[in-house]
């Protein structure tokens, strides 16, 4: 990552300050606190984390803050303030079948095991702006009745019953897991690799890319086989404990995308799996994850490369949006020297290209003269 040069300490400062007094505002207006972020712009401090890599909301308020909002420049102070922390070990895999469910729907049956649960969505708000939110009004407490604890089975598994879409595979008891977070990025990548990249990814490019798959590019009709948002719990297998240790639980959003496969020489006519996980409630984030999953496994499948969002190196690559603003932030830069280099060489071809110019112009008019 780009730092800043030497020299000018004293704007530097005078600019901090002036970034702090900016981030304040009005000294009227009460400052922000955490709590408030954290529980009033949770949506946006779930971003942080998930971008971010670190499941700590506290931190992701602080971040938005310090940040004056700007998502990007949040995701960035998690990111290093996640480099400082150390590694103590690995959580097992998550089950997220067993997760707590506070929302979950299908788009391919009507009717589940557990039903469909609706959850705080604005899948069926009218976009409307609501002045009451600026008066502060009382709002209403959600509406509530006991239930019980069902099942809630994965629709995957519901078609996997009958054989209609691919195994979801078993991991061998070999496979070293990769970490993103530690070992530089190589292609071509483990999908377990590419997953991690994928749910750090940014948003906003993920979606796009994901968007493209719909509209033809690399067309691969998608069904939303689930999207589920709840708690599941962390366990840690520590040695001198006979069984794993609990940490807690996270919220994550999952999401399911059941897509078309007309089959191969080596697999039957299908459906097959893309596949989103990410940290908080981000069902946007998680269906473009599993888009751009199903989309970058095309290789696998047997399938023609045809589109930029099957292209690992170019998705991968680009959809970091720390690495991303880095790259391009660090043109605000001193680049004295590049540009006077490049000057100089632009007048050179400028001065050769009039001398040949005016050459062109004199042998016309000598041609004109002798005719």
């Amino acid at each position: 990552m780009y730092v800043a040069v030497k020299g000018g300490e004293a704007a530097i400062a005078n600019a901090h300050r002036l970034m702090a007094d900016r981030r304040r505002g009005d000294r009227s207006v009460p400052a922000l606190r955490l709590d408030q972020i954290v529980e009033q712009l949770a949506l946006g401090v779930d971003r942080v984390m998930s971008e971010g890599s670190l499941y700590d909301r506290e931190l992701a308020a602080l971040a938005v803050v310090q940040a004056r909002g700007d998502m990007i420049e949040a995701i960035f102070l998690v990111r290093a303030y996640r480099t400082t922390l150390p590694r103590f070990g690995y959580t097992n895999p998550v089950d997220t079948g067993a997760m707590q469910i506070e929302r979950r729907v299908s788009a391919t049956y009507k009717d589940l095991p557990g039903g469909q649960v609706l959850g705080p969505t604005f899948d069926y708000t009218h976009r409307l702006l609501d002045p009451e939110l600026a008066a502060g009004a009382d709002v209403e407490m959600p509406a509530q009745r006991p239930v019980e604890a069902e099942p809630m089975p994965r629709v995957s598994a519901i078609l996997a019953h009958e054989g209609l879409i691919e195994a979801d595979g078993e991991m061998p008891l070999d496979h070293v897991h990769g970490d993103i977070t530690r070992e530089p990025l190589q292609f071509p990548m483990a999908r377990d690799i590419r997953l991690q990249a994928l749910s750090r990814g940014d948003e906003g490019f993920l979606l796009a890319l994901g968007y493209s798959t719909q509209r033809g590019y690399a067309r691969n009709h998608p069904f939303v086989g689930e999207v589920r948002i709840g708690e599941v719990e962390l366990e840690l297998d520590v040695p001198e404990l006979p069984f794993a240790a609990p940490l807690g639980s996270i919220r994550v959003t999952e999401c399911q995308m059941v897509n078309q496969f007309k089959g191969s020489a080596k697999a039957p006519p299908q459906f097959t799996r893309g596949y989103g996980l990410v940290f908080g409630q981000s069902e946007r984030k998680a269906m473009a994850m599993a888009l751009c999953d199903r989309a970058l496994r095309a290789s696998e499948l047997g399938e023609d490369v045809v589109a930029a969002a099957q292209d690992e190196e170019f998705v991968i690559s680009h959809s970091d949006n720390v690495q991303a603003t880095g790259f391009v932030e660090h043109l605000k830069l001193p680049h004295y020297v590049d540009f006077q280099a490049e000057l100089g060489l632009v007048r050179r071809m400028r001065a050769e290209y009039e001398a040949r110019e005016n050459e062109d112009k004199a042998a016309e008019e000598k041609r004109e003269a002798a005719e």
